[in-house]
């Protein structure tokens, strides 16, 4: 009887606890557990301040996100994000037990000890990154066991040991990120081609060493920079390099490598830098020649025939001083026909030596005042040849014809219309319509720089011969001491400022649509590939930004503002002349404001001093394409759809794709009604990260962006 008793007093002791289990934290959630116990803070830290034991489930707590799965009462983790907390601490190796854990980030932290081999049971996982910690060891072989993984970035730890030949298995790795560890040994061959997906690979900044493998050429996907620099690798480069896309640049700098640069496929598009302090290495693009080639060519005139030389040997040293002189006499006499021919035609113009409908100055004693030419080219010979200066009116000057198809008179231009377009440091801009309904953009510069004429008319010049169709075209120029004006086409529909903004600033109420930012991306693209790549100066813009960017009624846009930073320079003097231009429509400027800087500009360009690179302009252009993509300016504080404020742009996409954050979170919601264009969207995006990048000899060049944009969408 007493048993009995004693049994049904434990049944009630269970039956009244029985409402406590119910309410016990989940095995995913004791699992975390582990992870806050493995970390060296007091158990108050903040960044776990709201992990308590006795929740129910862990999905409300910091940096963890879950979903529910079907036949599971509760949801299960699939993402910790717990970054940039300098935790002091180690990775426990019960995280392995989370079966639907597909994100792990514990980046920039201070965590040491080795990557648990148990880690890699939590086979979900696609996305590991771990970069920026202490952690050592070598790097699991068993870390291809798992069949998702898609990013692994062990960066900047002190990983050691070698790359383990199991690589091959990760079929699905897209981004290979191990730079600056401390990894060594040969790079394994005949796993690169098996990995199809691989669009990023980063091994700088190691103690590799042995041969670049051939296989590498065999990364199809690639894209970006194949990035092996700061290593001690050694040989030739293998020409199967040459077979990766035509959009990925080398990183090869700082390695031991020798021997010829090759000279196909992708080697075509790489610039010096990607070769830099390898000191056996010669051949294009560096100024290295091979001591080969030129010891060849040395051999080959040692061993010409001896007829030849004799033939060389037969001129004796009067016939060689006979034949001089009468090259030279021929020359001093076409040189005084040239000459004759000159001062008659500069005669019959009196005075003036341009040709066109109009010309102004030359006077009765022959001697040349300023020189006016509407329609025509100025002949630099006639420059101000009057000596006597004091014969100048004071603001006299002249306008130039640039484009052979422009016609303009200077009355004409006198009695237009101006309306203000805009004011900047760069000079003030006009929409001023012509006689013939034609409009015409009108930039005064400035007022000084009176003598500095040659200088300015070689940077109009420069300007001149610029032509592309996604390029302000200029067509003709005045230049008087007090005055400098640059006349160019009008682009009707505004800039890409205004039309993602509005004119007031607020994000416009019609919108973009992706196919119209599509052509807008591209058009840019070729206009700035040209400026770098094919105008006579090999220009950097150096400050490409929406407002820069001008659109026509088509929305292709036209690149304005190149070339004028040094204009400016020239103009920017004390004023000499006043009561304006054009009938006194033109406000008078005191002078010529800097504009500040602004969030367009690459971080080495914010830095006093140094000299503009078209790698500045590439960083400047993924920024707008970042603002394409997201709908947030730069220039204001960009913020998520929860109103945090994030005061950098290119931080803040960064972050989120680290994150793996859905893409509606960061693209402007406008495009998210485009469900077709989501690919192409995140192509962009991959585009603008790798322009972003800080370190510029990372950033690609021009030519390849535009040729890799033109792929999208077409």
């Amino acid at each position: 009887m007493n048993n009995h008793i004693w049994v049904l007093f434990f049944l009630s002791l269970l039956s009244f606890q029985a409402p406590e289990f119910c309410v016990s934290l989940s095995p995913d959630g004791l699992t975390l557990l582990s992870l806050k116990s493995a970390i060296d803070q007091p158990p108050d830290a903040s960044v776990f301040s709201d992990w308590n034991e006795n929740d129910p489930t862990p999905c409300h707590w910091s940096g963890i996100s879950c979903i529910n799965i079907s036949g599971f009462p509760d949801p299960r983790v699939v993402g910790i994000a717990i970054s940039g907390q300098n935790l002091h601490g180690y990775i426990p190796s019960e995280l392995g037990s989370l079966a639907y854990l597909r994100r792990l980030n514990l980046h920039n932290n201070n965590l040491y000890g080795s990557i648990p081999v148990q880690l890699f049971n939590a086979t979900a996982l696609q996305s590991l990154f771990l970069y920026g910690n202490n952690l050592s060891g070598s790097l699991p072989p068993s870390i291809c066991d798992l069949p998702r993984l898609q990013n692994l970035d062990l960066s900047n730890n002190s990983l050691t040991g070698s790359l383990p030949d199991d690589l091959k298995n990760c079929k699905h790795l897209q981004r290979l990120i191990l730079a600056q560890n401390k990894l060594s040994g040969k790079l394994p061959g005949g796993i690169w081609s098996v990995l199809e997906n691989l669009v990023q690979l980063d091994l700088s900044a190691n103690d590799f060493q042995g041969p670049i493998p051939n296989d590498l050429g065999g990364l199809q996907s690639l894209s970006g920079t194949l990035n092996l620099s700061f290593n001690h690798l050694s040989g030739e480069i293998p020409k199967s390099l040459g077979n990766l896309p035509v959009t990925v640049s080398f990183d090869l700098r700082n390695n031991n490598l020798s021997g010829e640069i090759p000279q196909t496929g992708s080697f075509a598009n790489q610039g010096p830098t990607a070769f830099l302090n390898n000191p056996q290495l010669c051949g294009f693009p560096l100024q290295k020649t091979c001591k080969d080639s030129s010891d060849s060519q040395q051999e080959s005139q040692n061993s010409a025939p001896d007829s030849d030389k004799n033939k060389r040997k037969g001129l004796s040293p009067g016939l060689i001083i006979l034949i001089s002189v009468a090259d030279a006499a021929g020359v001093a006499i076409i040189g005084v026909v040239i000459v004759c021919i000159y001062w008659r035609k500069k005669d019959s113009n009196g005075g003036c030596s341009c040709t066109g409908k109009r010309k102004l100055g030359g006077n009765e004693k022959g001697k040349l005042r300023s020189c006016l030419c509407i329609n025509g080219f100025r002949n630099e010979d006639s420059e101000f040849e009057d000596q006597d200066k004091s014969e100048k009116t004071k603001c006299e000057g002249e306008l130039v014809a640039v484009d052979k198809g422009f016609s303009i008179e200077l009355d004409e231009l006198l009695k237009a219309s101006a309306y203000v377009l805009g004011k900047s440091g760069l000079g003030i801009v006009y929409k001023v319509v012509l006689g013939n309904g034609v409009p015409v953009a009108v930039r005064r510069l400035g007022e000084g720089g009176g003598q500095r004429y040659k200088e300015f008319v070689t940077e109009v010049q420069a300007i001149a011969k610029v032509k592309h169709p996604n390029i302000v075209k200029l067509r003709a120029y005045y230049w008087a001491p007090d005055e400098k004006l640059l006349i160019c086409d009008f682009i009707s529909n505004g800039n890409l400022a205004n039309a993602l903004r509005g004119r007031s600033g607020q994000p416009s109420s019609s919108g973009l649509s992706w196919s119209t930012r599509l052509r807008v991306v591209k058009g840019t693209a070729r206009g700035l590939a040209y400026l770098h790549e094919c105008s006579p100066r090999k220009f950097v813009h150096g400050d490409i930004k929406p407002s820069n960017i001008l659109l026509d009624n088509d929305f292709q846009p036209h690149i304005s503002d190149f070339g004028l930073n040094r204009l400016v320079h020239i103009t920017a003097n004390s004023p000499s002349c006043s009561g304006g231009f054009m009938g006194g429509a033109l406000p008078y400027m005191k002078s010529v404001q800097t504009e500040t800087a602004n969030n367009y500009k690459a971080p080495e360009a914010r830095v006093p001093g140094n000299r503009p690179t078209q790698k500045w302009d590439v960083f400047s252009f993924g920024v707008v394409l970042l603002e394409l993509l997201t709908g947030k300016s730069p220039q204001l504080s960009a913020t998520t759809s929860t109103s945090i404020e994030v005061p950098d742009l290119v931080k803040w996409i960064r972050k989120g794709f680290e994150e793996e954050n859905p893409l509606s979170d960061m693209v402007d919601p406008i495009l998210l009604q485009e469900v077709h264009a989501k690919k192409e969207v995140l192509a962009v995006f991959h585009v603008a990260l790798a322009c972003t990048e800080v370190d510029p000899d990372v950033r690609p060049r021009m030519k390849n962006l535009s040729e890799n944009l033109d792929r999208i969408g077409s």
